[in-house]
């Protein structure tokens, strides 16, 4: 992808109030953390409780989540256009500049001649993409599936909840504790270059999707696993071709304030990585019934002492005023 795919999607991140408000961006790796696929695919979940678990129910539900996954990006988010033509951005606005507002109501997506070569009115084409995908994450899935499809989908996702002892529902309530109290707030910081009205908030939550799989995958998953109301689209990274470390960089950069913290949860390598070139703390999520990484399992307290050992506590803070 040309480099006008690499720019960040704010240029600043600013707050205007007399008292800045404190922030906590928790930034989140999809698969195996706040969803599991690739775990129930390759049965290394059930593996993990020592004959408990019926492996092959696991690996069956995995491969139900995939054949959904895949039918709802080439029917409803373009993605076997985009991907036969190995178009990668790595956030949805990337191309915004090309985008010229055309009302695309009427707009032929079908026969539009995308493809080869990668120029202007090609990035137009794929910005015209983007922006319909954007739309639709906002208008959530059960605005757009029939009666029979949005029955498989619940019934899939209370199957695998059940299975996975509530992994999916609690990753949500997680993921809701993160956001705090003022969820439109968090909504504005998401689609604004600047905070203006934070007067009334002493500290804001901000939930950040960055993961290693492709954009639009990702962006479906957020409304199969019902987190697209917990993470906007406009927090959600692709890192496949720019790497985990340039998107950290870019959600520093966009969320750049002395009064921001970071503070980032996975399970791979590549996002422990990036988290120690940023030092930032990092959380390894560990999907053993045993552990505390995990959901159900997983709290505020805990990441709070993750905080404290790279930030220092809020005792510390009262002792330096």
């Amino acid at each position: 992808m040309s480099s006008e795919a690499g720019m960040p999607r704010h240029e600043t991140q600013g707050f205007s109030s007399s008292i800045p408000p404190k922030m906590d961006v928790y930034i989140w790796d999809m698969d195996e953390t706040l969803i599991l696929l690739n775990s129930l695919l390759k049965s290394s979940y059930a593996e993990g409780f020592n004959g408990l678990k019926d492996v092959q129910k696991g690996v069956e539900i995995g491969k139900m989540w995939e054949n959904l996954i895949l039918q709802l990006c080439d029917d409803y988010f373009f993605y076997e256009q985009i991907e036969n033509l190995n178009y990668h951005t790595p956030f949805l606005d990337a191309l915004v500049r090309y985008d010229d507002g055309r009302d695309l109501s009427n707009y032929d997506f079908n026969h539009d001649e995308l493809g080869p070569p990668d120029d202007d009115a090609n990035k137009r084409k794929l910005a015209y993409r983007h922006r319909v995908i954007a739309q639709k994450y906002l208008q959530g899935l059960h605005n757009i599936l029939d009666h029979e499809a949005k029955k498989f989908w619940d019934e899939l996702y209370d199957k695998t909840d059940e299975y996975t002892d509530r992994w999916l529902s609690s990753a949500r309530t997680f993921l809701e504790e993160c956001s705090g109290q003022n969820k439109d707030l968090v909504s504005s910081i998401a689609f604004s270059s600047v905070v203006s009205n934070t007067t009334n908030a002493s500290h804001q939550h901000v939930n950040v999707l960055v993961t290693s799989g492709g954009l639009i995958p990702s962006l479906v998953k957020c409304l199969l696993f019902r987190l697209d109301g917990l993470i906007p689209h406009g927090n959600v990274y692709s890192s496949c071709v720019v790497g985990k470390t340039q998107c950290f960089r870019w959600i520093k950069e966009r969320f750049n304030d002395p009064n921001v913290r970071f503070c980032v949860i996975g399970d791979g390598w590549e996002e422990c990585q990036a988290a120690e070139i940023m030092r930032w703390p990092f959380i390894r999520m560990d999907l053993r019934p045993d552990k505390l990484h995990r959901f159900p399992g997983l709290s505020l307290t805990t990441v709070g002492h993750y905080f404290a050992v790279v930030y220092g506590s809020p005792d510390d803070e009262n002792d330096a005023t």
